[in-house]
């Protein structure tokens, strides 16, 4: 009972306010109790005092029957009228105490309530400034409770969202200052005279500028997925089918470093409702990851499965490896477990960030498995299935 009271505001209001009336009328029946009896007695002396002066009238001369009712009727009156003006006074000092007393309660109470939704406010307002680490004390269980830690949540995850975006602008000046800085190096360094003016300094001026350029199309991309600004042309997709295409691309990849692929499907999966580019995207972003962090004489394993009324495909390699504390961050743009790896070895960090986008927009979800550093690591995603 008590923890359900707890919990609802509205329990809490309607309790509040029928101990005001409570209250109140406990007031009203303990006022009029100690207070008629004085009044009524007050009033009643100067009814006293007329029938005293009756009697003694009576005892100096004889009166009629019919002046004697008279007098009987005029005293009854008199009582009455005297017993009304005692319990008036009566009800109006009751009245006075019990408002009084349920104006003080309800005061109180409505400060119960007012004071922490003017914190919400005045924290709201200090967020909106830009001071994201306001925080309001969250206290109690109820719906004010749950409103307070809500509203704590929020914060955070603006705090998160605000340190988030300085990254990805200092992630992105430092990415494109890289090549730009080589480029600018070696067209110096040409009209200096200081490197010779040879197909070899060309070419690396050129895989700078490509570098440049599929670093501005992987932000592009990027902008677009996270906006949901992109067309998803879905169509009853074969997994094995996706598959094998995938393999004839990454073919001579594997052969030039060294790395053996297998691939194990399992018989008769069902087909997937997908945008079949985008799945292939998706494999190429992992199965490139996998050849970036796996050596040469490697290995690299691509699954697929019935699990669960969904296709998982697994993407497994006996690389480098991930340690624990780096797992939840792999999909987060720009990230890399090494800090010390080039981006020519690592990628833009970007192509994780996508592919997790692209997943869960096919109703699918995305995670990594690793046993530690230098024990591998494997991607693993699930779609719905159509069956």
């Amino acid at each position: 009972m008590m923890a359900y009271f707890h919990k609802h505001l509205g329990v809490k209001l309607f309790l509040s306010y029928f101990a005001v009336i409570l209250i109140g009328a406990i007031a009203l029946i303990a006022t009029t109790r100690f207070t008629t009896q004085t009044a009524f007695n007050r009033h009643l002396g100067t009814v006293e005092q007329i029938s005293h002066s009756g009697n003694m009238a009576g005892q100096q001369g004889s009166k009629s029957i019919e002046e004697t009712g008279e007098q009987r009727i005029a005293f009854r009156e008199n009582l009455y009228t005297q017993f009304q003006d005692s319990f008036r006074e009566a009800i109006s000092w009751s009245a006075l105490t019990a408002g009084i007393t349920a104006l003080t309660l309800s005061l109180y109470l409505s400060k119960l309530v007012i004071i922490p939704v003017r914190a919400m406010t005045s924290a709201s307002r200090r967020i909106s400034e830009g001071h994201y680490d306001e925080r309001v004390q969250d206290q109690g269980e109820d719906e004010l409770g749950q409103l307070a830690h809500s509203f704590n949540q929020m914060a955070e995850k603006l705090e998160t969202v605000e340190e988030m975006r300085r990254q990805l602008i200092g992630d992105v000046a430092h990415e494109l200052r890289t090549p730009l800085t080589t480029i600018k190096g070696s067209v110096e360094a040409l009209e200096d005279g200081v490197l010779p003016a040879s197909a070899e300094t060309y070419t690396q001026i050129l895989h700078e500028a490509e570098r440049l350029n599929h670093l501005v199309d992987d932000l592009q991309e990027l902008s677009r997925v996270e906006a949901g600004a992109y067309e998803m042309n879905l169509s009853s997709t074969e997994i094995a089918s996706v598959i094998e295409t995938i393999q004839k691309r990454f073919g001579y990849q594997f052969e030039e470093k060294g790395i053996s692929f297998k691939k194990n499907l399992q018989p008769n999966l069902p087909s997937i409702q997908a945008d079949e580019p985008r799945i292939v995207q998706i494999l190429t972003n992992l199965l490139t990851n996998a050849l970036s962090y796996t050596p040469k004489g490697g290995e690299i394993k691509l699954e697929a499965t019935l699990v669960e009324n969904a296709v998982q495909i697994s993407v497994k390699d006996n690389g480098v490896g991930i340690p624990p504390e780096h797992l939840a961050h792999i999909f987060t743009r720009f990230y890399r477990v090494d800090k010390s790896r080039s981006r020519h070895a690592g990628g833009s960090g970007i192509g994780l960030t996508i592919t997790k986008h692209l997943v869960e927009a096919h109703g699918g979800r995305i995670w990594v498995e690793s046993d530690g550093e230098g024990l591998g690591s494997t991607f693993i995603l699930r779609l719905p299935s159509e069956g």
